[in-house]
Formats: structure tokens, C-alpha cells, sequence
């Protein structure tokens, strides 16, 4: 992971933690138990950061629900 798709995880991490009214370690955990850190937002990235913030967190949330968890 670089410099740029680091700070692109944590904005993400933010940006879902205020949707889904959760405290940012909440979601990281969430995030990193499904290998959605390193399955989906670090190999994605140089698509997904040119993407905006809520059409990203809707796509966290369908990885998620397709892995079996609801945020």
C-alpha cells in the first residue's frame, strides 16, 4: 500500500463511519474482517478514488452485503 491509496482507505474509513453513524475503528474492523481493505479499496483504488465519496460507500456496502455482512 502507498502514500496516496493509504490516505485513500482512511478518508474511506471516515466517510463510512459518518453514513453509517459508527465510530471509525468500528468500521475498520468491519472493513478489515471482510478483506475489504485489502480485497477491494487498495487494488481498486486507482478507479475508485476517481469516484465520489458516497458512490464509493454504496459500494463498501454492497462488498460487505455480498460477504454476508449489514452495516
Amino acid at each position: 500500500m502507498n502514500k496516496n491509496s493509504f490516505s485513500f482507505v482512511i478518508y474511506m474509513i471516515h466517510a463510512c463511519a459518518n453514513a453509517w453513524n459508527k465510530r471509525p475503528s468500528e468500521v475498520y474492523h468491519i472493513l478489515q474482517s471482510k478483506g475489504c481493505i485489502d480485497g477491494f479499496l487498495v487494488p481498486n483504488y486507482d478507479v475508485l478514488h476517481t469516484q465520489g465519496t458516497m458512490y464509493i460507500v454504496e459500494d463498501i456496502q454492497e462488498y460487505l452485503k455480498v460477504r454476508g455482512s449489514m452495516v
